[in-house]
């Protein structure tokens, strides 16, 4: 499956993409706010590839291309809730909010889903202009939901529902 931006490819993931997406998860910059450390060994991050890879297209979840290359990937490794991560070399030009943004146009249209939701660090203040800015509302807080690494992390909960999608699209 593929699904083309102005800027963008979002494709299913393939086992050739284990390089690439090991760039990206080894690099502590990109896995600051993930759910895991960074990834030590290129084994580490084909384990990874192979759960994305086996999820298949019940789960919409993409490697992310940029003129041919991974830089990352975004989507729905488990709906309703979307995840996202992008290699340092490609932030703060748009494609991250490009990507997540077309994977969700993506969910709303092929899924009968009534909302959408994410988890984010309340210290990722990107990935929080990110959500909010495809129209996503904060819905809760909770301390100390992810251990990562020894160090407890805290969670702002989001959601988008099909009405607030729809009537984004309008506007």
């Amino acid at each position: 499956m593929e699904i083309l931006t102005p800027r963008l490819k979002l494709r299913t993931a393939r086992a050739e993409d284990v390089d690439a997406m090991h760039a990206v998860l080894s690099d502590p910059r990109a896995t600051r706010w993930w759910s895991t450390p960074p990834h030590e060994t290129l084994d580490q991050t084909r384990i990874w590839l192979r759960g994305m890879i086996a999820n298949g297209p019940d789960q919409p979840d993409f490697v992310i291309e940029r003129d041919g290359v991974v830089i990352g990937k975004a989507g729905f490794w488990r709906l309703p809730e979307v995840g996202y991560i992008l290699h340092p070399d490609h932030w703060g030009q748009g494609f991250g909010r490009e990507a997540v943004g077309a994977a969700v146009d993506h969910v709303f249209t092929a899924r009968d889903l009534d909302e959408l939701v994410a988890d984010v660090d309340p210290e990722n203040a990107a990935s929080i202009r990110l959500l909010e800015g495809l129209g996503f509302v904060k819905t809760g807080f909770c301390e100390r939901t992810w251990e990562i690494a020894g160090e407890w992390k805290d969670s702002l909960y989001y959601g988008l529902s099909r009405a607030q999608w729809k009537a984004r699209r309008r506007t």
